[in-house]
C-alpha cells in the first residue's frame, strides 16, 4: 500500500484530478435534472438552448468553480438572461 503525505488533520489528501465531494454532488443533481426534468420540459414544447454551454452545464461549472453560493447566484442569472427575445451565443463561466 502506498503512503501519502498526511495534511494537518491527519487525512490523506484526494489525488491530483479527482473530483471532489462538492464536484460528485453537483455531477448527479446535474445528472439528475437532465435525465428528468429536462426531456420532460422538451416532451411540453420547450425548445432547445441558446446558449452554449446549456444552463445546466452552466450551472455546474459555475458551483464546481466558484461554490455553492456565487455558482447558484451565477446560474441563476444566467437563467434570467434565457428567455425567448435573447439573442444567446457563447457565454462561458466566468
Amino acid at each position: 500500500m502506498h503512503g501519502c503525505r498526511r495534511d494537518q488533520s491527519g487525512r490523506c489528501p484526494p489525488p491530483l484530478g479527482a473530483p471532489t465531494r462538492r464536484e460528485r454532488f453537483a455531477g448527479a443533481l446535474f445528472t439528475t435534472y437532465k435525465r428528468t426534468l429536462s426531456p420532460t420540459l422538451a416532451a411540453f414544447g420547450s425548445s432547445g438552448c441558446r446558449y452554449l454551454p446549456t444552463c445546466s452545464e452552466y450551472a455546474y461549472a459555475a458551483v464546481v468553480k466558484h461554490g455553492w453560493t456565487k455558482g447558484s447566484w451565477l446560474a441563476a442569472r444566467r437563467l434570467a438572461r434565457c428567455h425567448p427575445f435573447c439573442e444567446g451565443g457563447h457565454d462561458p463561466v466566468p
